[in-house]
Protein backbone atom coordinates (compact mmCIF):
# COMPACT_ATOMS: atom_id res chain seq x y z
CA UNK A 1 0.00 0.00 0.00
CA UNK A 2 1.26 3.27 -1.10
CA UNK A 3 2.10 5.72 1.73
CA UNK A 4 2.05 9.33 1.20
CA UNK A 5 5.26 9.95 3.56
CA UNK A 6 7.13 7.56 1.51
CA UNK A 7 6.42 9.38 -1.70
CA UNK A 8 7.39 12.48 -0.35
CA UNK A 9 10.33 11.02 1.41
CA UNK A 10 11.53 9.59 -1.74
CA UNK A 11 10.54 12.86 -4.28
CA UNK A 12 13.10 14.55 -1.56
CA UNK A 13 15.81 12.25 -2.07
CA UNK A 14 15.75 13.01 -5.89
CA UNK A 15 15.43 16.37 -6.00
CA UNK A 16 17.34 17.33 -2.77
CA UNK A 17 19.76 14.55 -2.21
CA UNK A 18 21.01 13.31 -5.76
CA UNK A 19 19.20 9.94 -5.81
CA UNK A 20 19.50 8.39 -9.21
CA UNK A 21 19.85 5.05 -11.58
CA UNK A 22 23.48 5.47 -12.25
CA UNK A 23 23.49 2.80 -15.06
CA UNK A 24 20.96 0.39 -17.00
CA UNK A 25 23.40 -2.23 -18.38
CA UNK A 26 22.16 -4.14 -21.04
CA UNK A 27 24.61 -7.59 -21.18
CA UNK A 28 24.55 -9.21 -24.40
CA UNK A 29 25.91 -12.69 -25.58
CA UNK A 30 28.44 -12.43 -28.50
CA UNK A 31 28.68 -16.01 -28.55
CA UNK A 32 26.98 -17.09 -31.54
CA UNK A 33 28.70 -14.56 -33.42
CA UNK A 34 31.86 -16.42 -33.89
CA UNK A 35 34.13 -16.29 -37.45
CA UNK A 36 37.45 -16.81 -38.94
CA UNK A 37 37.12 -13.68 -41.01
CA UNK A 38 37.21 -10.89 -38.43
CA UNK A 39 35.33 -8.29 -41.06
CA UNK A 40 32.58 -10.75 -40.91
CA UNK A 41 32.72 -11.27 -37.24
CA UNK A 42 33.18 -7.52 -36.46
CA UNK A 43 29.58 -6.98 -38.83
CA UNK A 44 27.73 -10.21 -36.76
CA UNK A 45 28.95 -8.01 -33.58
CA UNK A 46 27.56 -4.96 -34.70
CA UNK A 47 24.52 -5.95 -36.07
CA UNK A 48 23.65 -8.46 -32.63
CA UNK A 49 24.40 -5.07 -30.63
CA UNK A 50 22.50 -2.93 -32.73
CA UNK A 51 19.53 -5.23 -32.76
CA UNK A 52 19.68 -6.21 -29.07
CA UNK A 53 19.85 -3.02 -27.47
CA UNK A 54 18.00 -1.16 -30.18
CA UNK A 55 14.97 0.35 -27.48
CA UNK A 56 16.88 0.31 -24.66
CA UNK A 57 18.10 4.35 -24.44
CA UNK A 58 14.29 4.91 -25.23
CA UNK A 59 12.96 2.89 -22.85
CA UNK A 60 15.65 4.37 -20.04
CA UNK A 61 14.40 8.10 -21.32
CA UNK A 62 10.13 7.21 -20.91
CA UNK A 63 10.95 5.41 -17.49
CA UNK A 64 12.76 8.33 -16.59
CA UNK A 65 9.70 10.75 -17.78
CA UNK A 66 7.42 8.60 -16.20
CA UNK A 67 8.80 7.78 -12.58
CA UNK A 68 10.56 10.98 -12.40
CA UNK A 69 14.11 8.79 -11.74
CA UNK A 70 16.61 10.12 -12.96
CA UNK A 71 18.63 7.18 -14.87
CA UNK A 72 22.41 8.92 -15.52
CA UNK A 73 23.57 6.28 -17.73
CA UNK A 74 21.98 3.76 -20.22
CA UNK A 75 25.34 0.83 -20.80
CA UNK A 76 25.70 -2.37 -23.00
CA UNK A 77 28.14 -4.95 -21.54
CA UNK A 78 29.53 -7.85 -23.89
CA UNK A 79 30.95 -11.44 -24.09
CA UNK A 80 35.01 -10.86 -23.33
CA UNK A 81 36.08 -10.33 -26.68
CA UNK A 82 39.44 -12.20 -26.26
CA UNK A 83 36.57 -15.01 -26.21
CA UNK A 84 34.42 -13.98 -28.94
CA UNK A 85 36.78 -13.42 -31.25
CA UNK A 86 39.32 -16.10 -30.96
CA UNK A 87 38.37 -17.86 -33.92
CA UNK A 88 39.21 -14.87 -36.20
CA UNK A 89 41.90 -15.31 -38.31
CA UNK A 90 43.96 -11.75 -36.62
CA UNK A 91 46.47 -10.57 -35.02
CA UNK A 92 44.97 -7.69 -33.94
CA UNK A 93 41.18 -7.49 -32.01
CA UNK A 94 41.44 -3.26 -32.81
CA UNK A 95 38.80 -3.53 -35.55
CA UNK A 96 36.83 -5.17 -33.40
CA UNK A 97 37.06 -2.45 -30.73
CA UNK A 98 36.04 0.15 -33.63
CA UNK A 99 32.90 -2.24 -34.55
CA UNK A 100 31.63 -1.72 -31.00
CA UNK A 101 32.13 1.47 -30.78
CA UNK A 102 29.75 2.17 -33.79
CA UNK A 103 27.36 0.03 -32.59
CA UNK A 104 26.86 1.64 -28.89
CA UNK A 105 27.04 4.85 -31.34
CA UNK A 106 24.71 4.40 -33.05
CA UNK A 107 21.96 2.71 -30.59
CA UNK A 108 23.01 5.76 -28.38
CA UNK A 109 24.44 4.54 -25.26
CA UNK A 110 27.26 5.94 -23.04
CA UNK A 111 29.00 2.99 -22.95
CA UNK A 112 29.87 -0.26 -23.98
CA UNK A 113 31.91 -2.63 -22.00
CA UNK A 114 33.78 -5.90 -23.02
CA UNK A 115 37.06 -5.31 -24.63
CA UNK A 116 38.14 -7.75 -21.98
CA UNK A 117 40.53 -11.20 -21.32
CA UNK A 118 40.18 -13.42 -18.08
CA UNK A 119 43.33 -14.58 -17.55
CA UNK A 120 44.10 -15.29 -13.65
CA UNK A 121 45.14 -18.75 -14.42
CA UNK A 122 47.06 -17.95 -18.20
CA UNK A 123 46.74 -17.19 -21.56
CA UNK A 124 45.40 -18.19 -24.79
CA UNK A 125 45.95 -16.61 -27.71
CA UNK A 126 42.66 -14.71 -28.02
CA UNK A 127 43.88 -13.27 -24.54
CA UNK A 128 47.22 -12.62 -25.95
CA UNK A 129 45.92 -10.16 -29.05
CA UNK A 130 43.52 -8.75 -26.53
CA UNK A 131 45.89 -7.49 -24.31
CA UNK A 132 48.16 -6.20 -26.97
CA UNK A 133 45.25 -4.36 -29.02
CA UNK A 134 44.25 -2.53 -25.67
CA UNK A 135 46.47 0.25 -26.09
CA UNK A 136 45.24 1.02 -29.68
CA UNK A 137 42.07 -0.06 -29.46
CA UNK A 138 41.09 2.61 -26.37
CA UNK A 139 43.27 5.43 -28.79
CA UNK A 140 41.19 5.14 -31.49
CA UNK A 141 37.22 4.99 -29.86
CA UNK A 142 35.69 6.66 -27.93
CA UNK A 143 33.18 4.61 -25.41
CA UNK A 144 34.81 1.94 -25.52
CA UNK A 145 35.86 0.50 -22.20
CA UNK A 146 38.33 -2.31 -21.57
CA UNK A 147 38.96 -5.16 -18.47
CA UNK A 148 41.53 -7.84 -17.48
CA UNK A 149 40.86 -9.83 -14.97
CA UNK A 150 44.45 -11.07 -13.65
CA UNK A 151 43.84 -12.93 -10.55
CA UNK A 152 41.30 -14.44 -8.47
CA UNK A 153 41.02 -15.93 -5.00
CA UNK A 154 40.53 -19.74 -6.48
CA UNK A 155 43.58 -19.28 -8.91
CA UNK A 156 46.09 -16.84 -7.65
CA UNK A 157 47.97 -13.76 -9.61
CA UNK A 158 48.55 -13.93 -13.17
CA UNK A 159 52.14 -12.51 -12.07
CA UNK A 160 52.95 -12.17 -15.65
CA UNK A 161 50.27 -10.58 -17.62
CA UNK A 162 50.60 -7.84 -14.28
CA UNK A 163 53.98 -7.04 -15.84
CA UNK A 164 52.30 -6.64 -18.62
CA UNK A 165 49.64 -4.72 -17.41
CA UNK A 166 51.63 -1.79 -16.60
CA UNK A 167 53.33 -1.68 -19.77
CA UNK A 168 49.71 -1.70 -21.35
CA UNK A 169 48.69 0.92 -19.29
CA UNK A 170 51.75 3.01 -19.80
CA UNK A 171 51.21 2.54 -23.64
CA UNK A 172 47.73 3.63 -23.50
CA UNK A 173 48.32 6.82 -21.42
CA UNK A 174 51.46 7.84 -24.43
CA UNK A 175 48.80 7.06 -27.05
CA UNK A 176 45.93 9.26 -25.66
CA UNK A 177 49.00 12.28 -24.20
CA UNK A 178 46.76 14.77 -26.08
CA UNK A 179 43.59 13.89 -23.85
CA UNK A 180 45.65 13.52 -20.61
CA UNK A 181 46.06 9.72 -20.47
CA UNK A 182 41.83 9.36 -21.17
CA UNK A 183 42.55 5.98 -22.39
CA UNK A 184 43.92 4.71 -19.10
CA UNK A 185 40.40 5.78 -17.45
CA UNK A 186 38.61 3.42 -19.55
CA UNK A 187 40.98 0.71 -18.43
CA UNK A 188 40.18 -1.83 -15.38
CA UNK A 189 42.82 -4.77 -14.05
CA UNK A 190 40.62 -6.52 -11.85
CA UNK A 191 41.17 -9.42 -9.39
CA UNK A 192 37.92 -11.43 -8.64
CA UNK A 193 35.91 -9.82 -11.33
CA UNK A 194 32.26 -9.94 -11.08
CA UNK A 195 30.13 -11.48 -14.28
CA UNK A 196 27.48 -8.93 -13.66
CA UNK A 197 28.64 -5.61 -12.77
CA UNK A 198 26.69 -3.29 -14.12
CA UNK A 199 29.65 -0.13 -13.75
CA UNK A 200 31.92 1.03 -16.21
CA UNK A 201 35.02 0.52 -17.41
CA UNK A 202 34.72 -2.79 -15.51
CA UNK A 203 31.64 -4.07 -17.06
CA UNK A 204 31.76 -7.29 -19.18
CA UNK A 205 29.08 -10.08 -20.25
CA UNK A 206 30.12 -13.12 -18.14
CA UNK A 207 30.16 -16.26 -19.81
CA UNK A 208 27.74 -17.89 -17.93
CA UNK A 209 25.23 -14.79 -18.04
CA UNK A 210 21.98 -15.49 -20.15
CA UNK A 211 21.70 -14.67 -23.74
CA UNK A 212 20.87 -10.75 -22.94
CA UNK A 213 20.14 -9.35 -19.94
CA UNK A 214 19.23 -6.49 -17.80
CA UNK A 215 21.50 -5.11 -14.87
CA UNK A 216 21.14 -1.87 -12.99
CA UNK A 217 23.16 -0.15 -10.86
CA UNK A 218 22.28 2.43 -7.88
CA UNK A 219 23.49 5.06 -6.33
CA UNK A 220 22.71 7.42 -3.21
CA UNK A 221 25.73 8.83 -1.52
CA UNK A 222 23.98 12.05 -0.89
CA UNK A 223 21.09 10.59 0.56
CA UNK A 224 23.29 8.76 2.90
CA UNK A 225 24.90 11.33 3.89
CA UNK A 226 21.48 13.33 4.74
CA UNK A 227 19.94 10.05 6.39
CA UNK A 228 23.32 10.92 8.76
CA UNK A 229 23.13 14.34 9.41
CA UNK A 230 20.46 14.98 12.21
CA UNK A 231 22.87 11.63 14.02
CA UNK A 232 25.47 14.19 15.79
CA UNK A 233 27.05 12.32 18.52
CA UNK A 234 25.03 8.88 17.97
CA UNK A 235 26.87 5.85 18.35
CA UNK A 236 27.78 3.34 15.17
CA UNK A 237 24.71 1.20 16.41
CA UNK A 238 22.32 3.79 15.49
CA UNK A 239 24.75 4.94 12.37
CA UNK A 240 24.66 1.35 10.75
CA UNK A 241 21.01 1.01 11.69
CA UNK A 242 20.28 3.78 9.75
CA UNK A 243 22.22 3.55 6.55
CA UNK A 244 20.76 0.05 6.14
CA UNK A 245 17.26 1.31 6.07
CA UNK A 246 18.45 4.27 3.76
CA UNK A 247 20.06 1.38 1.42
CA UNK A 248 16.77 0.03 1.61
CA UNK A 249 15.23 2.65 0.05
CA UNK A 250 17.73 3.36 -2.25
CA UNK A 251 17.40 -0.29 -3.52
CA UNK A 252 13.88 -0.45 -3.83
CA UNK A 253 14.11 2.65 -6.49
CA UNK A 254 16.10 0.46 -8.59
CA UNK A 255 14.52 -2.70 -8.01
CA UNK A 256 11.10 -0.41 -9.60
CA UNK A 257 13.34 0.59 -12.55
CA UNK A 258 14.95 -2.79 -13.19
CA UNK A 259 11.70 -4.42 -13.34
CA UNK A 260 10.06 -2.14 -15.56
CA UNK A 261 13.17 -2.14 -17.88
CA UNK A 262 12.87 -5.84 -17.95
CA UNK A 263 9.30 -6.16 -19.14
CA UNK A 264 9.33 -3.24 -21.44
CA UNK A 265 12.38 -4.85 -23.30
CA UNK A 266 11.20 -8.47 -22.67
CA UNK A 267 14.83 -8.99 -21.38
CA UNK A 268 15.34 -11.23 -18.31
CA UNK A 269 16.30 -8.98 -14.69
CA UNK A 270 19.57 -9.99 -14.04
CA UNK A 271 21.07 -7.94 -10.67
CA UNK A 272 20.86 -4.46 -8.66
CA UNK A 273 24.12 -3.76 -8.17
CA UNK A 274 23.37 -1.08 -4.71
CA UNK A 275 26.76 0.81 -5.21
CA UNK A 276 27.57 4.31 -3.73
CA UNK A 277 29.16 5.32 -6.97
CA UNK A 278 29.82 8.85 -6.28
CA UNK A 279 29.86 11.89 -8.45
CA UNK A 280 32.34 15.07 -8.57
CA UNK A 281 28.96 17.28 -7.81
CA UNK A 282 28.69 18.96 -4.40
CA UNK A 283 26.44 16.62 -1.86
CA UNK A 284 27.39 13.52 -4.26
CA UNK A 285 30.11 12.17 -2.33
CA UNK A 286 31.32 8.83 0.03
CA UNK A 287 33.83 10.80 1.55
CA UNK A 288 31.07 13.30 2.68
CA UNK A 289 29.18 10.22 4.10
CA UNK A 290 32.84 9.05 6.51
CA UNK A 291 33.41 12.54 7.31
CA UNK A 292 29.56 12.80 8.63
CA UNK A 293 30.60 9.57 11.15
CA UNK A 294 33.28 12.43 12.66
CA UNK A 295 36.01 12.25 10.80
CA UNK A 296 37.74 15.82 9.74
CA UNK A 297 38.51 14.37 6.67
CA UNK A 298 38.38 11.47 4.63
CA UNK A 299 42.10 10.07 5.12
CA UNK A 300 41.87 10.76 8.88
CA UNK A 301 42.72 7.68 11.11
CA UNK A 302 39.63 5.80 11.27
CA UNK A 303 38.88 6.28 7.67
CA UNK A 304 39.17 2.55 7.22
CA UNK A 305 36.64 1.99 10.02
CA UNK A 306 34.29 3.80 8.90
CA UNK A 307 34.09 2.85 5.15
CA UNK A 308 34.13 -0.93 6.58
CA UNK A 309 30.76 0.47 8.55
CA UNK A 310 29.47 2.09 5.49
CA UNK A 311 30.20 -0.72 2.79
CA UNK A 312 28.65 -3.83 5.05
CA UNK A 313 25.37 -1.69 6.29
CA UNK A 314 25.08 -0.67 2.42
CA UNK A 315 24.95 -4.45 1.46
CA UNK A 316 22.89 -5.41 4.52
CA UNK A 317 20.21 -2.82 3.30
CA UNK A 318 19.88 -3.72 -0.47
CA UNK A 319 19.99 -7.54 0.63
CA UNK A 320 16.69 -6.94 2.16
CA UNK A 321 15.19 -5.07 -0.52
CA UNK A 322 16.08 -7.39 -3.08
CA UNK A 323 16.30 -11.04 -4.45
CA UNK A 324 18.73 -10.31 -6.94
CA UNK A 325 21.78 -8.33 -5.56
CA UNK A 326 24.61 -8.25 -6.93
CA UNK A 327 27.62 -6.38 -9.26
CA UNK A 328 30.09 -4.71 -6.62
CA UNK A 329 27.51 -3.29 -4.11
CA UNK A 330 28.69 -1.24 -1.75
CA UNK A 331 30.52 2.03 -1.93
CA UNK A 332 33.17 2.82 -4.05
CA UNK A 333 36.35 5.55 -3.62
CA UNK A 334 37.17 6.67 -7.20
CA UNK A 335 39.38 10.34 -6.51
CA UNK A 336 38.52 11.96 -9.08
CA UNK A 337 34.94 11.47 -9.15
CA UNK A 338 34.26 12.44 -5.88
CA UNK A 339 34.18 15.63 -4.66
CA UNK A 340 34.83 14.80 -1.08
CA UNK A 341 38.27 12.50 -2.09
CA UNK A 342 39.65 14.94 -4.85
CA UNK A 343 39.83 17.94 -1.56
CA UNK A 344 41.14 15.34 0.87
CA UNK A 345 43.77 14.65 -1.20
CA UNK A 346 44.61 18.24 -2.12
CA UNK A 347 45.00 18.87 1.56
CA UNK A 348 47.11 15.89 2.31
CA UNK A 349 44.49 14.11 4.19
CA UNK A 350 44.97 11.02 1.52
CA UNK A 351 47.48 9.35 -0.18
CA UNK A 352 48.21 6.69 -2.58
CA UNK A 353 49.07 4.23 0.66
CA UNK A 354 45.80 4.94 2.53
CA UNK A 355 43.25 4.57 -0.75
CA UNK A 356 44.91 0.86 -0.35
CA UNK A 357 44.18 0.32 3.02
CA UNK A 358 40.54 1.57 2.34
CA UNK A 359 40.78 -0.91 -0.74
CA UNK A 360 40.46 -3.84 1.99
CA UNK A 361 36.73 -3.01 2.89
CA UNK A 362 35.14 -1.17 -0.06
CA UNK A 363 33.80 -2.75 -3.22
CA UNK A 364 36.73 -2.25 -5.65
CA UNK A 365 39.80 -0.87 -5.36
CA UNK A 366 42.32 2.17 -6.59
CA UNK A 367 40.13 4.29 -8.48
CA UNK A 368 40.50 6.73 -11.17
CA UNK A 369 43.51 8.15 -9.28
CA UNK A 370 45.71 10.32 -11.28
CA UNK A 371 49.91 9.78 -10.76
CA UNK A 372 52.80 11.52 -12.30
CA UNK A 373 53.35 10.57 -16.04
CA UNK A 374 57.06 9.07 -15.12
CA UNK A 375 55.80 6.64 -13.27
CA UNK A 376 57.46 3.35 -14.53
CA UNK A 377 55.62 0.62 -15.85
CA UNK A 378 57.25 -1.74 -12.98
CA UNK A 379 55.68 0.50 -10.15
CA UNK A 380 51.81 0.57 -11.88
CA UNK A 381 52.59 -3.59 -12.24
CA UNK A 382 53.84 -3.36 -8.26
CA UNK A 383 50.67 -0.96 -7.41
CA UNK A 384 48.60 -4.07 -9.29
CA UNK A 385 49.78 -7.00 -7.68
CA UNK A 386 49.25 -5.46 -4.15
CA UNK A 387 45.41 -5.09 -4.95
CA UNK A 388 45.65 -8.25 -6.91
CA UNK A 389 46.61 -9.73 -3.51
CA UNK A 390 44.02 -8.08 -1.53
CA UNK A 391 41.60 -9.44 -3.62
CA UNK A 392 43.11 -12.83 -3.67
CA UNK A 393 43.36 -13.18 0.17
CA UNK A 394 40.16 -11.86 1.35
CA UNK A 395 37.70 -13.45 -1.73
CA UNK A 396 36.80 -9.58 -2.62
CA UNK A 397 36.82 -8.00 -6.07
CA UNK A 398 39.49 -6.05 -6.11
CA UNK A 399 40.61 -3.56 -9.01
CA UNK A 400 43.45 -0.61 -10.41
CA UNK A 401 42.70 2.19 -12.66
CA UNK A 402 45.54 4.45 -12.55
CA UNK A 403 46.01 7.33 -14.75
CA UNK A 404 49.82 8.10 -15.38
CA UNK A 405 49.54 11.56 -17.01
CA UNK A 406 52.41 12.14 -19.35
CA UNK A 407 54.18 15.59 -18.62
CA UNK A 408 52.60 16.30 -15.76
CA UNK A 409 53.58 15.88 -12.17
CA UNK A 410 52.53 15.71 -8.34
CA UNK A 411 50.84 18.61 -7.63
CA UNK A 412 49.35 19.52 -10.95
CA UNK A 413 45.81 18.70 -11.71
CA UNK A 414 43.85 16.76 -14.61
CA UNK A 415 40.65 17.08 -15.64
CA UNK A 416 38.40 14.73 -17.77
CA UNK A 417 35.39 16.41 -17.76
CA UNK A 418 31.52 14.31 -16.69
CA UNK A 419 31.02 11.72 -14.40
CA UNK A 420 34.82 11.51 -14.44
CA UNK A 421 35.73 14.15 -12.99
CA UNK A 422 39.43 16.33 -12.00
CA UNK A 423 42.13 14.71 -10.29
CA UNK A 424 45.11 16.29 -8.42
CA UNK A 425 48.34 14.16 -9.30
CA UNK A 426 49.75 12.40 -6.50
CA UNK A 427 52.85 10.56 -5.41
CA UNK A 428 54.14 7.37 -5.67
CA UNK A 429 56.71 5.68 -4.24
CA UNK A 430 60.02 6.25 -4.96
CA UNK A 431 61.46 2.68 -4.56
CA UNK A 432 61.83 0.15 -7.24
CA UNK A 433 59.80 -2.33 -7.95
CA UNK A 434 61.49 -3.56 -11.22
CA UNK A 435 63.20 -7.02 -9.94
CA UNK A 436 59.83 -8.04 -8.21
CA UNK A 437 57.92 -7.75 -11.30
CA UNK A 438 60.80 -9.24 -13.57
CA UNK A 439 60.46 -12.70 -11.55
CA UNK A 440 56.63 -13.72 -13.77
CA UNK A 441 54.87 -17.07 -13.11
CA UNK A 442 52.13 -17.24 -10.86
CA UNK A 443 51.74 -16.25 -7.04
CA UNK A 444 49.61 -19.47 -6.03
CA UNK A 445 46.21 -19.52 -5.10
CA UNK A 446 45.72 -19.04 -0.88
CA UNK A 447 44.78 -22.23 1.30
CA UNK A 448 41.34 -20.36 1.75
CA UNK A 449 40.31 -21.28 -2.27
CA UNK A 450 40.62 -25.14 -1.42
CA UNK A 451 36.55 -25.06 -0.01
CA UNK A 452 35.49 -28.29 -1.91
Amino acid sequence: MLDVRNILETNRMITENKLDVRTITMGISLRDCGHPNITQFCQNVYDKITRSAEFLVKTGEDIEAEYGVPIINKRISVTPIAIAAEACHTDSYVPVAEALDKAAKEVGVNFIGGFSALVQKGFTKGDRILINSIPQALATTDIVCSSVNVGSTRAGINMDCVREMGEVVKRTAELTRDKDALGCAKLVIFANAMEDNPFMAGAFHGVSEPEKVINVGVSGPGVVKHALEDLKGANFDTIAETIKKTAFKITRVGQLVAQEASRRLGVPFGIIDLSLAPTPAVGDSVAHILEEMGLECCGAPGTTAALALLNDAVKKGGLMASSHVGGLSGAFIPVSEDAGMIHAVECGALSLEKLEAMTCVCSVGLDMIAVPGDTTAATISGIIADEAAIGMINNKTTAVRLIPVPGKGVGEVVNFGGLLGYAPIIPVSKFSSEAFIARGGRIPAPVRSLTN
